[in-house]
């Protein structure tokens, strides 16, 4: 009896389908960090989306769903919905062991539909794109690119406060300790999150009045654009729980706040701010310390401070991670792809 081959499928997919896939719970698929989730590319696309073409597919074997490509496609060139100033590193949702076959149907179909180029970054070692597409891209005979595209920093959280204290170096740890002692002599304070959605839209007005003060490239950046972006995030991370808005509350006033997120075993530092007023009780980096000391408590096994090399990441111990860009040219001459009914 002959048994039918399997049909393998490249399909259109929408936020909500995306969502839907996330949330189920007999789902193989790994998301790779917190820049994927579905919450998070509808609210990038929500805002700065204008003037490129939505391409969000599923790729499947039979039934299985195998691996999704979150895309968008800008004159021929197919880049992650996202972008660098909001997006630390990014990469495609695939199953485990299924890469090599989700990247030969993903690129078979953007090549179909003309897309000429592949812009992807920042990408973590770890990531599919260095670790299967670069290859598979290449045994294709196609241009493949690849440059430094900065360091992310990083610390893998102990089981206690005290062992952490202990992998600090004598300085560091002596800083950190003389910070929060001045503190305590100077004032009451207490840090709290806040993670309930209908709590968090009435405290971003606060967040981003801290964030805005604490440096003028902050206020240059936080533009009317941004600012609906990170109340849209905000929104939408608390309500799937990854969100944990956290704040530095001296005498009952917060003097600083830090934007975190709660995913997959680790605590995300995306942003942060605090009053100058009170800079000389250096109220930011012990929001900072109190956040990753917040994280450890829960028993979150990595505290990733995310893209950008500032000293105080290395002082709390973060360890560099180096970031990649990769460009690929889809050459339709050394390819023998296969052509196949358009996604969209």
């Amino acid at each position: 009896m002959k048994v039918a081959p399997l049909v393998q499928a490249v399909s259109p997919e929408s936020f909500e389908s995306l969502a839907a896939c996330w949330a189920d719970p007999g789902s193989r698929l790994h998301w790779p960090n917190v820049f994927v989730l579905p919450a998070w590319l509808k609210a990038w696309w929500e805002v700065f989306g204008a003037g490129a073409e939505l391409w969000l597919a599923s790729v499947r074997s039979g039934r299985e769903l195998i691996g999704l490509a979150p895309l968008q496609i800008r004159g021929g060139e197919a880049s992650f919905v996202g972008g660098p100033d909001v997006c630390d590193y990014q990469d495609f949702v695939v199953q485990p062991g299924r890469e090599a076959e989700f990247f030969d149907l993903l690129l078979d179909q953007l090549q179909a539909e003309g897309v000429a180029r592949l812009d992807l970054g920042a990408l973590r070692p770890e990531s599919t794109v260095l670790n299967h597409l670069v290859g598979l891209a290449r045994e294709r005979g196609w241009p493949v690119s690849l440059e430094p595209e900065g360091t992310t920093l990083e610390l893998d959280l102990p089981g206690t406060w005290d062992q952490y204290l202990a992998m600090l170096n004598g300085k560091q740890r002596h800083e950190i300790k003389r910070k929060l002692r001045r503190l305590e002599e100077a004032a009451e304070f207490s840090y709290r999150v806040v993670d309930d959605p209908e709590q968090v839209g009435r405290a971003m007005p606060v967040f981003l009045k801290l964030f805005r003060e604490s440096r003028q490239d902050k206020t240059t950046f936080m533009t009317t654009p941004m600012e609906a972006f990170f109340n849209l995030l905000a929104g939408a991370l608390a309500e799937v729980g990854v969100l944990r808005l956290g704040f530095l509350d001296l005498n009952g006033r917060p003097a600083a706040a830090v934007m975190c997120f709660d995913f997959d075993g680790a605590i995300f530092l995306y942003n942060s701010g605090f009053d100058p007023d009170l800079s000389s009780l250096s109220p930011g980096i012990i929001c900072k310390v109190l956040s990753l000391r917040d994280g450890l408590e829960r028993g979150r096994s990595r505290y990733d401070f995310l893209k950008g090399a500032e000293a105080y990441k290395h002082r709390l111990g973060g360890r560099e991670v180096p970031l990649s860009r990769c460009r690929i040219v889809l050459d339709r001459a050394g390819s023998g792809s296969r052509p196949k009914e358009r996604v969209r």
